[in-house]
């Protein structure tokens, strides 16, 4: 099909409103940012001390190669961690640009701090398998807070930032290779079992962050195809209360124009989007997907 958008511009007056009165103030907006990342760098260094290095968990990044240095030299975690990070920051700025600012330095000096500090903390396990899967969720859940106020905590992000620049190698692929190559060190240094749980622990802090970013909400996307276009178009924007985007399509053999019907609901209203728009025409045409994150009106802020 082809389409050309054409936005209804119900209650659009109302959004803008709405949306002024919740701006915040730059300077309580960027405290907001900081508290994030300390936040942030703080759980994620406690993670790293009770469950990733009492149990040898290499699971990636600058912490992943202090774990194999301290269980091979002996030396301070927290010591390694800032030998790394500094440095770090201070390549990106030369050689990337000032685009990362004070929150991604407070965050490099920050988290080694917190390791450092509580490194007399006892574990909280000493299975591996319950330290890959909880560290794993701990420095996914500090992460996801860290990128929230749109910092990092350095790195060997920075790192793969620097080698994607100029290599030519996709962002992906560069963090890929250096977790890649950490991971297969801690498999070399302890044995393939631990490596094996590095990965576990990756993966999981992957998905954490995914979790943090997103939410754990999912709303619906709808698409209606239906000659009784208007009749739905009223029903959700009355019944469900949720704004319409009208989409102008042609059928594929027809070539006659079939507009679409577009919204966006929670996952609990669309049981009676399906309810609405059966009961108005049973014969409509309904695509239904998956929208991980929306922002705006009736949805979260950005």
């Amino acid at each position: 099909m082809l389409y050309s958008l054409t936005a209804l511009k119900e209650k659009g007056d109302r959004t803008l409103k709405k949306r002024r009165n919740h701006t915040l103030n730059p300077t309580i907006e960027k405290l907001f940012e900081y508290v994030y990342v300390l936040i942030g760098s703080a759980i994620v260094a406690i993670s790293f001390n009770v469950f990733l290095l009492p149990n040898r968990v290499a699971s990636g990044g600058v912490s992943g190669i202090s774990t194999i240095l301290d269980a091979t030299l002996g030396w301070e975690p927290a010591y390694v961690q800032w030998a790394f990070n500094i440095p770090l920051f201070i390549a990106g700025v030369v050689l990337l640009g000032r685009q990362y600012g004070y929150k991604t330095l407070a965050g490099t000096i920050f988290l080694p701090f917190v390791v450092f500090l509580t490194n007399d903390v006892k574990p909280w396990t000493l299975d591996p398998l319950l330290g890959s899967l909880f560290g794993g969720i701990g420095v996914g859940l500090g992460l996801g807070i860290v990128f929230r106020g749109n910092a990092s905590t350095g790195g060997t992000d920075l790192a793969a930032q620097i080698i994607n620049k100029y290599t030519g190698l996709s962002l992906g692929t560069c963090v890929a290779l250096i977790d890649g190559l950490i991971v297969l060190s801690a498999a070399i240094v302890f044995d393939i079992e631990r490596g094996l749980y590095a990965l576990i622990g990756l993966y999981v802090t992957s998905k954490t962050i995914d979790l943090v970013q997103v939410g754990i909400g999912r709303s619906k996307m709808a698409m209606v195809i239906t000659n009784r276009q208007d009749e739905v178009r009223e029903a959700i924007l009355n019944k469900i209360d949720r704004g319409v985007t009208k989409l102008s399509a042609y059928g594929g053999y027809t070539d006659h124009e079939r507009p679409i019907i577009m919204c966006v609901v929670d996952q609990t209203e669309f049981t009676k989007l399906k309810q609405l728009v059966q009961s108005i025409d049973p014969a409509a045409f309904v695509i239904v997907m998956d929208a991980s994150e929306v922002l705006g009106e009736g949805f979260k802020r950005a």
